[in-house]
C-alpha cells in the first residue's frame, strides 16, 4: 500500500487537517522537478496560503532545498503545536485521575446513601446509553470524550454502568443491578459480609468490596482509565506516523531532484523537535505504563498482564468502531482490486454493456457479446461432437473440443485459464484418451484411467521449469537487483533522445529475457516516469518511448526459455529438447537485430529528438543510478540466480545427474523459499492464471496426439508439403504464424501452432521438426502488431 493511502487508513479522523500534509507536499516536488529540469525560476510555494516568493538564480540543489524546506518547516510547526496541546490536556487529565483514585481510596467504601437520590434518573440514564452505544455519535465525539465523566466524579454523582466490551461483567457474574431499597439491602449485606472478610485477615478495599456502590466505582474509573488509554496511544501513533510522513517524503525529494537533504533535515531538524524527541517519546510511554497499573489496580486486583491485555482489547475495539467508513472502503476496494489502476492498464475492466437486456420476474437478464460468444461455442461443440466429421470416435470428439477452446481461446469468451480447465474435463469425459496394445490396435481408456492419465501429463517438467522462473523473477523483483543494474545501464545513455530511445529498448529487452515479458514493461514504466513527468507538452519523445519499450519487451519475450510461456511450451515439445546455451545462441542475435530494426523504424516514424515547437532538439534528463550498495541479501540471490541459469544451460551434459531442467528450476525455490527472501505472499502471487494455461495447452496437446486425431492429418499434411524444401515451408509458416499470434494470446497461439509445426517438420527431409518449433516459438512472440498482442502492449 502506497503511504498516501496508508496515512488516510490509520489516521484519526478527528485529527487528519492535523498530519503532514503528504500528498501537497508530493506534488510540489514535482513541480520543482519540472522546473529544475526546463531550468525555469523556482518559486517556492506556500501549501496553505498560496503565497509565493521570488528567489536567486541559479539552478542547484541548494536552490531546490531552499525553495522545499520551509514547507517542511510549516507542516513541522504545525505537526507540534498541536502535539503539545494535546499533551497537555492528556497529562492534566491523567493527573486529575490519579488524584480522584487517591482521594476514592480514602473515603468511605459502603456508599451509603449513593444510590437513593438517582433513583428517578434512570429512565433519562437508559436514554444516555442508547445514544452513547450509537456509531455515529461515538464516531463524532470530541476526542475529549472522558470530560463528562470526570466532572461527574467531581461532582460526586456515579454513572449508571455499562459495558466496554464483552469481559465488562466478569468483576460480578450472574450480579443483577438492584435500585432503591433493594440497593440498601443490599449495600448493608455486602458491607456486613466485608466485614467479616476484614476480620478474618482480609482486607477489603474499593477496588476488592463487593458492594454496588464498589463495582459502579470501578466502572467508572475503568471507562476513565480505557479512554486516557486510548487518547495516549493515538497520540504516540499520531507522532509515529508523522515521523514516516516526513522520512519518505524528503526521500522522495532527494529521489527526485537529486538532492541529499534527508539524514541532515531528519536529524537535524525533525528529531529536535518536540513530538520527536526521545524524553517526550519516554513520556508519553511513561504515561502509558502508568496508565496500565492504574487499571491493575482499579479493575484487575493487581494483574498487570492481564490489565495490559484488556487495554489493547479495548483499543482494538476503538479501533474498529472510530476509523470512519471511508478508509475500510478504500482497503476492501484496494484488496480485491476494484478500481486499482497497474502501471498503465487497468487491472479491473469496465462492465461489457449488454446487446440484449430485458426484466424477467428474477430481475433483469443482460446478454453481452461475450455471452454470446460464448453460447455460439457450446452450439458448435454440441453440433460437432454430433457430427462424424473424421474416422474414429476419439479423434472425432477430440476434433470438436479442439475447436471449441480455439474459438474459447480466441474470442476470450471467457479467461483464458477457464479455457484450459474445460481441456481436462472434456477429456475425460468424451473419452478421447487411448492407448496402443499392439500394431494397429488401441485401447480406449474408461474415465478413470483417462483422469490419472491426463493429470500425470499435466504437471511436467515444463511446469516446473515455468514456476523456477517466477520464482527468479520474483527474487530479483523483490530485492531490487532488476532496479539497481537496470539504472546503473541507463546512466551511462546520457540524455539524448536516440540514444536514451535505444538504451531503454535493450534494457526493456534484457528485462524480459531475466524477469519474464510481463514483469520488465511495469519495471521499464516505472523507470521512465521522471522523464515523462519533465518533457514538454507535446513532445513526440513521450509516445515514442512507451511504444518502444512495449515493442521491445515482446521482443524480449523471445530471448531466454523462461520470459515466456510460449518457448517453455516449444522446448517441451522439442525431440531432443534443446539446452539454454544453444537457445542464447540463435535468440540473442536475432533479439538484437530486432531491436535494432525498430529503433530505426520508431526514429522514421515520430522523431523523437525534434522540439514540440520545432527549433532545435528536446534534452533527456539522465537517469541517476541508485546509491545503496549491494546487500548480503543481493549477493545471495544473484548468486543462486547465476548458477540456476548456468546449470540450465549445460543440463545436456549432467542429464544423467538432475534428470531434467524441471529439477534444476526446484534450486532456486528451495533456496529463496527457505532462507526467507520469498514468502508465503510472494508463492500466492505468481502468475498461476499463466501455469494453469500451459497446463491446459499441454494437456491438449497429448488428447490430439493420443486420440489418433494427428495420425489422420498426417496423410493431409503429407500431400500438402509434397515437393516443398524446408525454406518454402518456413516462408509459408511464419506469415501465418505472426497473423495468428497478432490477433490471439502469443501463449494460445504457440499451443495451437507448436504441435503443428512439429508434425509438419517430422515430413520434411532431414526432419527439421525442432527447428520449425524453434521458429513458430520466436515468431509468437513477435506478433505485436495490435493493442492486445501480448501484455506489454496492453500495459503501454
Amino acid at each position: 500500500m502506497k503511504f498516501s493511502s496508508s496515512l488516510k487508513f490509520n489516521a484519526i479522523a478527528e485529527w487528519w487537517d492535523d498530519y503532514i500534509a503528504y500528498d501537497a507536499l508530493k506534488k510540489y516536488i514535482y513541480q520543482l522537478e519540472k522546473q529544475q529540469v526546463n531550468r525555469e525560476q523556482i518559486v517556492p510555494h506556500d501549501i496553505e496560503a498560496g503565497e509565493q516568493s521570488s528567489l536567486l538564480g541559479g539552478h542547484d540543489a541548494s536552490e531546490t532545498d531552499a525553495a522545499f524546506v520551509p514547507l517542511l518547516d510549516q507542516e513541522l510547526r504545525k505537526i507540534t503545536l498541536f502535539y503539545e496541546l494535546q499533551e497537555k490536556e492528556f497529562f492534566e487529565e491523567l493527573e486529575e485521575l490519579e488524584e480522584a483514585i487517591k482521594k476514592q481510596e480514602e473515603a468511605d467504601i459502603t456508599g451509603e446513601g449513593r444510590y437513593e437520590d438517582f433513583e428517578d434518573m434512570d429512565d433519562d440514564e437508559d436514554d444516555d446509553e442508547s445514544i452513547s452505544r450509537s456509531p455515529d455519535v461515538r464516531r463524532h465525539a470530541p476526542s475529549s470524550s472522558v470530560g463528562p465523566f470526570r466532572r461527574a466524579a467531581i461532582r460526586g454523582v456515579t454513572p449508571r454502568r455499562y459495558s466496554l466490551s464483552s469481559n465488562e461483567d466478569a468483576d460480578a457474574p450472574g450480579r443483577a443491578h438492584s435500585k432503591g431499597p433493594m440497593a440498601k439491602l443490599s449495600n448493608t449485606f455486602h458491607s456486613l459480609r466485608d466485614s467479616v472478610s476484614s476480620s478474618n485477615g482480609f482486607e477489603r478495599t474499593i477496588w476488592t468490596s463487593r458492594s454496588d456502590y464498589a463495582y459502579d466505582t470501578r466502572l467508572l474509573f475503568k471507562r476513565r482509565i480505557t479512554n486516557l488509554y486510548i487518547q495516549l496511544t493515538n497520540l504516540r501513533s499520531y507522532v509515529e506516523i508523522n515521523y514516516s510522513g516526513f522520512r519518505k517524503i524528503i526521500k522522495k525529494y532527494d529521489k527526485v531532484t537529486y538532492s541529499e537533504l534527508k539524514d541532515r533535515y531528519l536529524h537535524q531538524v525533525v528529531e529536535r523537535a518536540l513530538p520527536f524527541t526521545q524524553p517526550s517519546k519516554d513520556k508519553l510511554n511513561h504515561g502509558i505504563n502508568v496508565l496500565v497499573d492504574l487499571y491493575s489496580k482499579c479493575v484487575t486486583r493487581g494483574d498487570r498482564s492481564l490489565a495490559k491485555e484488556q487495554l489493547r482489547l479495548h483499543q482494538r475495539e476503538n479501533i474498529a468502531w472510530e476509523r470512519d467508513t471511508v478508509w475500510r472502503q478504500m482497503i476492501g476496494q484496494e484488496r480485491r482490486g476494484e478500481g486499482v489502476i497497474a502501471e498503465g492498464a487497468t487491472l479491473v475492466k469496465p462492465e461489457e454493456p449488454p446487446v440484449i437486456s430485458f426484466q424477467t420476474p428474477a430481475g433483469q437478464f443482460k446478454i453481452t457479446k461475450r455471452k454470446m460468444r460464448f453460447l455460439f461455442s457450446i452450439f458448435l461443440f454440441v453440433v460437432m461432437i454430433n457430427l462424424k466429421m473424421v474416422q474414429g470416435v476419439e479423434a472425432n470428439n477430440c476434433i470438436a473440443i479442439l475447436t471449441f477452446c480455439t474459438i474459447l481461446w480466441a474470442t476470450e469468451a471467457i479467461p483464458l485459464f477457464v479455457t484450459s480447465m474445460f481441456v481436462p474435463l472434456l477429456l475425460v469425459l468424451f473419452r478421447v484418451i487411448r492407448r496402443k496394445v499392439d500394431d494397429g490396435e488401441f485401447y480406449r481408456l474408461t474415465t478413470h484411467e483417462a483422469t490419472v492419465y491426463v493429470f500425470s501429463i499435466m504437471f511436467s517438467p515444463t511446469i516446473m521449469l515455468l514456476i523456477g522462473g517466477f520464482t527468479i523473477s520474483s527474487a530479483l523483483s523483490k530485492t531490487n537487483i532488476d532496479r539497481v543494474i537496470f539504472t546503473r545501464v541507463l546512466y551511462f545513455a546520457g540524455s539524448k533522445p536516440r540514444t536514451v530511445l535505444l538504451a531503454f529498448m535493450f534494457v526493456a529487452c534484457f528485462a524480459s529475457m531475466l524477469i519474464s515479458n510481463v514483469a520488465a514493461p511495469t519495471l521499464c514504466f516505472t523507470l521512465v516516469r521522471p522523464i515523462l513527468r519533465t518533457l514538454p507538452p507535446k513532445s513526440a519523445f513521450g509516445p515514442c518511448l512507451i511504444l518502444a519499450i512495449a515493442l521491445a519487451a515482446n521482443i524480449g519475450g523471445q530471448s531466454s526459455p523462461i520470459s515466456s510461456p510460449q518457448n517453455l511450451i516449444a522446448i517441451g515439445d522439442m525431440d531432443p529438447t534443446l539446452d539454454w546455451s544453444k537457445w542464447f545462441a540463435v535468440a540473442l542475435p536475432v533479439s538484437a537485430i530486432s531491436i535494432v530494426l525498430i529503433w530505426l523504424l520508431l526514429l522514421a516514424s515520430y522523431n523523437p529528438a525534434r522540439s514540440p515547437d520545432g527549433e532545435g532538439e528536446i534534452e533527456i534528463r539522465a537517469i541517476r543510478p541508485t546509491k545503496e550498495p549491494f546487500t548480503l541479501k543481493q549477493y545471495w540471490v544473484s548468486f543462486i540466480c547465476i548458477i540456476t541459469i548456468a546449470l540450465w544451460c549445460i543440463e545436456h551434459e549432467i542429464e544423467d545427474y538432475v534428470g531434467d531442467m524441471g529439477v534444476i528450476a526446484l534450486l532456486p525455490i528451495v533456496a529463496f523459499f527457505s532462507t526467507g527472501i520469498l514468502r508465503k505472499d510472494d508463492f500466492e502471487k505468481f502468475a498461476w492464471t499463466i501455469v494453469f494455461l500451459a497446463m491446459g495447452g499441454i494437456a491438449l496437446g497429448k488428447g490430439v496426439l493420443s486420440s489418433g486425431l494427428f495420425e489422420l492429418l498426417d496423410e493431409v499434411i503429407r500431400k500438402a508439403l509434397d515437393g516443398f524444401s524446408v525454406y518454402v515451408v518456413v516462408l509459408i509458416l511464419s506469415p501465418i504464424v505472426l497473423v495468428i499470434s497478432t490477433f490471439i494470446s502469443h501463449t494460445i497461439a504457440s499451443v495451437l501452432l507448436v504441435p503443428i509445426a512439429k508434425e509438419v517438420g517430422s515430413h520434411l527431409p532431414g526432419q527439421p521438426a525442432n527447428l520449425l518449433i524453434f521458429i513458430t516459438a520466436l515468431i509468437c512472440s513477435a506478433g505485436m502488431g495490435m493493442p492486445v498482442s501480448g501484455f506489454p502492449n496492453q500495459t503501454a
